[in-house]
């Protein structure tokens, strides 16, 4: 038997957790008695015994107490590579399971154990980095403060107004303090002191030198305090170092008028790059934006408005016009008008009757609108795709992971570099000791790796943060890269190439159409088989008025039977009618043409006599077709792997213009995607559910699941929109991702590959090395900026 028990009951950090829920299976599958389980976000579903139950509880128990998971938001990061650093120094801390930075939203993501390593020692560590740390706690950020009641405004007093200024003016040297420290603070201090010293050197030639020698020291002291905080958590080789080392070597060759000016041009840069940082993020704090922090909860004639997080599932809610809806929920009123343009990226307002779900972040439109809640706080709609977007920058592609590990030795090696430039010539070819000194401190700078790490993370972060928008959810860099050499393209049909649901195609009737629909419509309708939904369906879109039904029968999988208005009416399969349909040459040649088509025939009697049969199918999505041109102008080969019959499989395949492989079971899926990556990357389509193993075999999977569970978890890439015209736009956007993360590559190396010689051969000063390094970081991420404008359409 099927048992489940419910995550969050016992371990609620782990909910979002992939690496405990792996963790989790591996324990479980050394468990005796378990014959097979499943870990999902929310549950533990397994089939085997009762007694299993409490080893399981007992797993559940064990990793609460091993793994703990912490989230901080971080403030100072100007670029990946300060993330980078972050992530080593807190990985070296004992008992650190994984710490994980998304650079993207600025969060420091833990998973410790307890007993080891403590909470304050992981704020240490990034705090004496000289990075700002600030605990999130699940739904602090979102809780509104219910206020007391107005009279009580009434009472203050001059002691508090006092408390009031005092707390005012804490609050502006707060915020003075804060951007005299950041970055930009940093630069405006620096360059008031170069202009300063210039000024003086002007009136005073003589002791000029003394003056530039200040201003460069002023420039030099946040710099250096943070080189000794990275040597401090064993961050040897990072930027602030290599200038430290360049700035004291030109103080001591005498050089204090450049030694100034390559620190302000060096501040200068890190305030580029924060900027351009921020400008990346503002993809994914749009979205965060989305979310509401209130919602007004209705409770009969009453209307009280709460914190977001207080909400649960089947409260109702209403949301006024311009107000975003704050969960996923039903529709209760009558046409209701939503913008989902931020979620979707379709920019038409989309009509949501009574019923009909809507999803978290929608803008209502036109009038006031009520909602019945369907998700759990932190859980709806755009939740799960700001936590996607999160996550995401763990998948990385293969060549930002080659990036990371060249990067890991290149600077050291260039050090070394560096070094011997500086003292080979003067021992080896009695050259001058300052000239070469000077070059080596300026091959330091131009050796600074800042440029070729942000390459490709900039390039990934905004060509994630633009597909987003569009409502299309890619778990990572590696998703993209493997996008971008797709070879082959493996579609399911039902709900992914078709509609999902059958619908009358043809009519052939012995005498008029309409009555004959009319009369099984009447039948039907009692009936929830999606045949007889469908037809159904077809009489109502006609505008037929369907009578009722008395003494309705059904004989499973063959007929339905039932009177209405005193005739007997009888629809079934061609099987069961074979007698009737036989004896009428012209319709059984019309039934059997249908059936090579690939359409599902009824039969229809009445009083025991042939009236005529109607056709079904599952029809292809109308942009179908023209999807699939796209991708083989693309040079993409199209595969349909479909668990229907062969007819049906060839005559949609036919129409469609790509190959078939029908009547496949799930494991016969999974070895035809095999096979076909014998020819290169394959990317399997399918609708997330009954898809998973498929999509999770394939080299990428991509679920049309409108964002739902299973299709975020089981794929590497969602289609909120359920557009098959999407999947041409996503190829378009792995390849320009790849195109420019090349570029960056290309542009990072080849100029430092220039100033390296320019160096060499005397040409590039220290000052120039400083302009190199800082512009290349600039137009590496100004390169991947243009993915945010991006459509790839």
């Amino acid at each position: 038997m099927t048992q489940t028990i419910l995550f969050i009951d016992h371990m609620p950090e782990a909910e979002s957790c992939g690496d405990c829920r792996d963790r989790i299976g591996k324990r479980l599958e050394a468990l005796p008695g378990l014959s097979s389980f499943e870990v999902s976000r929310k549950a533990i579903s397994w089939a085997g015994s009762d007694d299993i139950k409490d080893a399981i509880v007992a797993v559940i128990a064990e990793m609460k107490d091993l793994h703990h998971h912490m989230a901080w938001t971080i403030s100072g990061m100007d670029c990946p590579s300060c993330a980078k650093s972050i992530e080593k120094a807190v990985d070296r801390l004992p008992g650190i399971h994984a710490a994980r930075i998304s650079f993207a939203r600025e969060r420091l993501n833990t998973d410790f154990n307890p007993n080891e390593v403590s909470q304050d020692d992981i704020q240490k560590v990034v705090t004496g980095l000289g990075f700002g740390l600030t605990e999130v706690r699940d739904g602090s950020a979102n809780k509104v403060e219910r206020k007391s009641s107005c009279c009580s405004a009434s009472q203050t007093t001059d002691q508090s107004s006092k408390a009031s200024v005092i707390a005012d003016a804490n609050d502006h040297l707060g915020k003075l303090k804060a951007f005299l420290s950041g970055s930009t603070g940093k630069m405006l201090i620096a360059g008031v002191a170069l202009i300063i010293a210039v000024g003086l050197a002007q009136f005073n030639p003589a002791n000029a030198r003394f003056y530039y020698s200040a201003a460069a020291l002023i420039g030099l002291v946040p710099i250096f305090l943070n080189t000794l905080r990275s040597i401090r958590f064993g961050q040897y080789f990072g930027i602030q170092t290599l200038m430290t080392v360049a700035a004291i070597g030109a103080l001591f060759l005498g050089e204090a008028l450049e030694a100034s000016m390559v620190l302000f041009l060096f501040l200068i840069g890190e305030a580029l790059e924060q900027r351009a940082a921020n400008k990346a993020r503002e993809g994914v704090t749009l979205l965060l934006d989305l979310q509401p922090k209130v919602a007004r909860l209705v409770q009969g004639n009453h209307r009280q408005e709460i914190s977001v997080e207080d909400l649960s599932v089947g409260d109702v809610i209403e949301v006024r016009p311009g107000e975003r809806l704050p969960a996923d929920g039903i529709v209760l009123n009558n046409m209701a008008v939503l913008d989902e343009s931020a979620l979707t990226g379709e920019s038409i307002p989309r009509n949501r009757d009574v019923n009909e779900a809507a999803q978290a972040g929608s803008l209502v439109l036109e009038k006031l609108t009520t909602f019945r809640v369907t998700s759990e706080a932190g859980d709806n709609t755009l939740d799960r795709i700001i936590r996607l977007i999160e996550e995401s920058e763990e998948h990385k592609a293969p060549v930002a992971r080659f990036i990371d590990r060249f990067s890991s030795w290149y600077t050291p090696a260039m050090m070394g570099v560096s070094l011997l430039v500086a003292v080979i010539p003067p021992l080896l070819f009695n050259a001058v000791w300052e000239s070469w000194i000077y070059k080596a401190l300026t091959l330091l700078i131009i050796s600074c790796p800042c440029a070729l790490v942000i390459s490709v993370p900039a390039a990934v972060t905004s060509s994630l943060a633009a597909a987003a928008r569009r409502g299309l959810l890619i778990k990572g860099g590696a998703a993209l890269e493997l996008l971008s050499r797709a070879k082959t393209m493996a579609f399911d049909k039902t709900g992914t190439l078709t509609e999902g649901k059958p619908q009358v195609t043809d009519v052939v009737a012995q005498g008029d159409a309409a009555e004959m629909v009319r009369l099984t419509a009447a039948v039907e309708r009692g009936s929830s088989h999606p045949l007889a939904e469908a037809v159904v369906r077809y009489a109502e879109d006609q505008g037929i008025d369907i009578p009722a039904v008395t003494d309705a029968q059904s004989i499973t999988g063959k007929a339905a039977l039932g009177q209405v208005e005193g005739r007997n009416i009888a629809v079934g399969s061609t099987d069961y009618f074979a007698e009737q349909l036989t004896g009428d040459a012209n319709i059984y040649a019309q039934a059997q043409e249908l059936l090579a088509q690939g359409k599902t025939v009824v039969v229809v009697t009445i009083d025991k006599a042939l009236a005529g049969i109607l056709a079904l199918r599952d029809e292809p999505r109308a942009e179908a077709k023209d999807t699939l041109k796209q991708l083989q102008q693309l040079d993409i080969e199209t595969i349909m792997l479909t668990g229907d019959n062969p007819k049906t499989g060839k005559a949609l395949g036919g129409e469609l213009g790509l190959a078939v492989k029908a009547g496949l079971m799930p494991q016969d899926k999974l070895r035809e995607i095999d096979q076909l990556g014998s020819k290169g990357t394959v990317v399997m389509v399918g609708d997330g559910i009954n898809d998973a193993p498929a999509l999770k075999v394939a080299d990428v999977g991509i679920a049309m699941g409108g964002g739902t569970d299973v299709a975020l978890e089981a794929a590497d890439i969602a289609l909120m929109q359920n557009k098959l015209q999407d999947l041409p736009a996503l190829i378009r956007r792995g390849r320009q991702t790849m195109l420019n993360i090349h570029q960056n590559v290309a542009l990072a190396l080849g100029l430092k590959g220039i100033f390296l010689l320019t160096t060499l051969f005397g040409v590039t000063g220290l000052w120039m090395a400083v302009l190199a390094d800082t512009g290349a970081t600039v137009l590496v991420t100004l390169n991947a900026l243009r993915l945010l404008r991006s459509s790839s359409d």
